[in-house]
């Protein structure tokens, strides 16, 4: 293989042939025993004729690194199938949390639906025994609510008569007044579903009534005796009783 520079050494034995051309033109003695001669003295010279062997070192790259991708190449095949897995992946998640709300929200409907509709019937309601912990069966109680209350609170059990008259009041609006007070109402909760039964004025004292009760059990502070024997005058009142509504006994 002639290399570039053998080719540079050439070149001006190229040249001088191509300006003596026009010289020799006018010698027409010339023969091709001559030209023969002229080239074999060009290819006999070490620095114009013949071919030059260069030999260059290279880093011969093992089968392992002829495979793996170079640098800056299109990515491997795996990552193209993790993003697409992660891809389908997120998608199923989707799918399945939005089923999961769905079916949340089909139950909660459906207690809904149940709850209206067996008041809409007219159909008995399985009454609750307790609220929370206290018990407003009728039969626990006694026959004259406000005198055992006051006289409770005179004796100095203050504690056991708000607990007498706020389970009384409880007993009263579920059994008396239809208020649909579940086992596990909170006082708020009896407050707003007593509200939609009761005239403006009784939920006026069931609202007294439960602030001191609140006052007394999580407040460990009694309320004014004033307050407190005003709820005893004005608890049959307020929260007259009334024949209850046919229902299953809790």
């Amino acid at each position: 293989m002639r290399s570039p520079r053998s080719a540079w050494r050439v070149a001006p034995a190229l040249l001088l042939l191509a300006l003596a051309g026009p010289v020799c033109a006018g010698d027409a003695n010339i023969t091709s025993e001559q030209v023969q001669a002229a080239v074999a003295a060009t290819k006999a010279d070490p620095l114009l004729g013949g071919t030059r062997i260069e030999r260059k070192l290279h880093w011969k790259e093992t089968p392992d690194e002829q495979e793996s991708p170079k640098p800056g190449g299109p990515p491997v095949a795996w990552l193209l199938n993790l993003a697409r897995w992660l891809s389908e992946s997120g998608r199923v998640l989707m799918w399945l949390l939005g089923a999961a709300a769905v079916a949340m929200v089909l139950v909660l409907l459906r207690r809904w639906v149940l709850v209206r509709a067996d008041g809409l019937r007219g159909r008995p309601i399985a009454l609750p025994s307790h609220v929370r912990d206290l018990d407003i069966r009728p039969e626990s109680l006694p026959d004259d609510i406000a005198r055992a209350a006051r006289a409770l609170w005179l004796r100095g059990e203050q504690r056991a008569c708000l607990s007498l008259l706020y389970r009384g009041a409880l007993s009263r609006l579920v059994h008396g007044h239809a208020v649909p007070i579940r086992a596990a109402s909170t006082e708020g909760e009896c407050v707003r579903l007593a509200a939609d039964v009761l005239p403006p004025e009784s939920i006026g004292f069931v609202e007294r009534l439960v602030q001191a009760w609140l006052l007394s059990v999580y407040g460990a502070r009694a309320p004014e005796p004033a307050g407190v024997l005003a709820l005893c005058d004005e608890f049959d009142t307020r929260l007259p009783p009334r024949a209850a509504t046919p229902a299953v006994a809790g």
